[in-house]
This record gives structure tokens, C-alpha cells and sequence, in this order.
């Protein structure tokens, strides 16, 4: 008697903002092992735009789909300051839990979420898209092959496309550590296998917008870490690129080089009278986040899931935590050695 087929893993996505629209597509139409089932949102008008084009149904209250048994897991892709309470909330209700980054803002918090996930028994996933990049996936097959030989230097950017259109009165001071920069420290890491980072310097300015620095805007950064097997390593971010959307790495060892990642949006090139040319993305690169949503289902289904447990109108329905001082000032050049 043949075996019958594994059901899908069905999801309900939290947050109906820019990113959770991405997921929610991308789970709908892309990750066919999965079935969106539901969408939360406290403006369930939101909620329901996003939801009834997919055939889901629209809840204003994350209670709903948690108390599910039809729910096997979440997705959350709310303000990064709900993320503990949400995904404590899921792993104690028994939902895997894919969460957008960062896992939350506070490290006791951050602890917190993997704990419970490991009191569950479920699978937690944070959502760092370049481990599932093509390009960045083969030149961690280098390293791993040794075709670098032992890592020395290392360099991750992110470059938002400009020009850059956002409020800097209502963007949180940590936004390019926390939103932006936090995808080249994973890379760094991930680039660099089985080293820890050592120490860490960090720089960071208003240079797209000098207008705001006197309100603790940052826009521009650079960051210094340095591993405990003696590689040197940058990350670097900016909020406006003004020829389009760039994300970077390499990795330099005494053995070779790789790099990984382009501005460009395909490999063709134009050769004309004002010379070569090429084209550049407006976007921010969605297939692999497409990608990495799939892997984690994938993970769920076949029963081998990989943990990766390392590191408004909203606050009327979930309790956050209380807003941190804007006013803050980063010294340049002074070393911090994580706890």
C-alpha cells in the first residue's frame, strides 16, 4: 500500500506590515510544503487584505491561532520589540517559531526565547536570508572545502537603495545595529566557522542625514570585530546607496579568496559608446528569504529540522517593552568585548 503524502505544515503569520506581506506570499505561492492558514494583525482590516487573496482566514489576536491544534507553526514579522512575548507565547502553545530578526532587542530576552523553545521541544529560526543566498552559499562550500585555507580578513555590507525616504524622528536608535548591520555579523560568523568574535569597535553617524544627528540618528556605520582564531573581520551599512541595493562578503585566507553577492541585478553587461554598463536593484532581494522560509518547512517535515537558536497600533494589543532614551552617543574607536 503506498504511503500517503506528508501534509503540508500549516502556518499563521503574525504581522501584516512590508515584511510579513513578503512571507506571506512567499509561503502562499513559493513554499508549496507549506499552507498559510491564517494572518493576525491588530488592524484586522490589514489583517484581512493581506489573508483573503491567499485563501487564509484574518484574526486580530495572536490567542487565536496559538489555542489552533490545526496551527503547527508561526511566523512573526511584528515590531521587533513583541517578538519575546510572541514567541515565548508560541513555543509554551507548542508552534514552531520562524522569526524575522533581530530574535528580539535585549539579550535576557533573546535567552528567554531559546529557552522556551528547548522546554517545548520546538524549532526556533531566526530569519538571516544570506545563509540560503546562492552566492553566499557557495563561498561557505569554499571555506568548508579549505580553498581560502585558514580565514585572515572578512567583509560583509548591506546598502539600502536611496534615496533614503524614512522619518528619522520615528526610526529607533539601534535601527542599522539591529535591522541592517545584524545580517553582516551573522554572515561574518557563518563565513568564519566554529570562531567566536572577540571584540568589537563600532562607528556610526548621520551622513545621508546630518539634519537629524542631534536627535541620535544613525545612518551610517562601520564596525570592526575581530575572532578569537585571529581573523580580522569589517560589516559596514549604509541607509542610501544611491545606484541601488548592495550586499557584499568575502572572505581573504592565506590560501585564496571568495566573494559572494553583487549590486547587480543579473550578470548581463552592456558594452556601448559611454562604455560598459550594467543593470542595479531597487529592491531588497526577496528570494532568499523565500528560500530560507522553505528550508525551515522542509526542516519541519522531515522530521530533521535545524535549530539555530544563537543569538504603535501594536502596543494595544501586547505588551512590550517600555521605548529605550533615543539620545545616546557612540564614541568612536572604543573596544567592547561581549559578555
Amino acid at each position: 500500500m503506498p504511503n500517503s503524502p506528508t501534509p503540508p505544515v500549516r502556518i499563521a503569520l503574525i504581522g501584516a506590515g512590508r515584511i510579513g506581506t513578503h512571507h506571506a506570499t512567499a509561503l502562499a505561492h513559493d513554499v508549496h510544503t507549506a499552507e498559510l492558514v491564517a494572518v493576525v494583525d491588530p488592524r484586522l482590516e490589514a489583517a484581512q487584505g493581506l489573508a483573503a487573496p491567499l485563501g487564509a482566514r484574518a484574526e486580530a489576536e495572536a490567542s487565536g491561532v496559538l489555542a489552533d491544534p490545526q496551527v503547527d507553526a508561526v511566523v512573526v514579522t511584528t515590531p521587533a520589540a513583541l517578538h519575546r512575548d510572541l514567541i515565548v507565547e508560541a513555543a509554551r502553545a507548542g508552534k514552531h517559531v520562524f522569526t524575522e530578526k533581530p530574535i528580539t532587542t535585549e539579550l535576557n530576552e533573546a535567552a528567554e526565547c531559546v529557552e522556551a523553545a528547548g522546554r517545548a521541544g520546538v524549532v526556533l529560526q531566526v530569519g538571516f536570508n544570506r545563509r540560503f543566498a546562492p552566492g553566499f552559499v557557495a563561498a561557505r562550500r569554499a571555506v568548508d572545502a579549505g580553498r581560502v585555507g585558514t580565514p585572515q580578513l572578512l567583509r560583509s555590507l548591506t546598502r539600502d537603495p536611496g534615496p533614503y525616504g524614512g522619518d528619522p524622528t520615528r526610526t529607533p536608535l539601534w535601527t542599522i545595529f539591529l535591522e541592517t548591520l545584524i545580517h553582516d555579523f551573522d554572515t561574518l560568523r557563518w563565513l568564519n566557522p566554529g570562531a567566536e568574535v572577540d571584540s568589537v569597535t563600532a562607528q556610526a553617524d548621520a551622513l545621508i542625514r546630518p539634519d537629524a544627528r542631534a536627535d541620535g540618528f544613525l545612518d551610517t556605520a562601520l564596525v570592526s570585530l575581530r575572532f578569537n582564531n585571529g581573523a580580522f573581520a569589517t560589516a559596514e551599512a549604509s541607509f542610501s546607496a544611491s545606484y541601488g541595493y548592495d550586499v557584499r562578503g568575502e572572505v581573504f585566507g592565506d590560501g585564496g579568496m571568495v566573494t559572494a553577492g553583487s549590486g547587480r541585478t543579473t550578470d548581463m553587461e552592456y558594452y556601448g559608446p559611454a562604455g560598459v554598463s550594467y543593470e542595479t536593484s531597487r529592491g531588497g532581494g526577496h528570494r532568499p528569504a523565500a528560500l530560507r522560509l522553505r528550508g525551515g518547512v522542509q526542516g519541519l517535515r522531515g522530521g530533521h529540522p535545524r535549530r539555530r537558536p544563537r543569538h504603535s497600533h501594536w502596543r494595544r494589543r501586547c505588551q512590550g517593552p517600555p521605548d529605550r532614551p533615543r539620545r545616546h552617543r557612540f564614541h568612536p574607536a572604543v573596544p567592547h568585548r561581549p559578555h
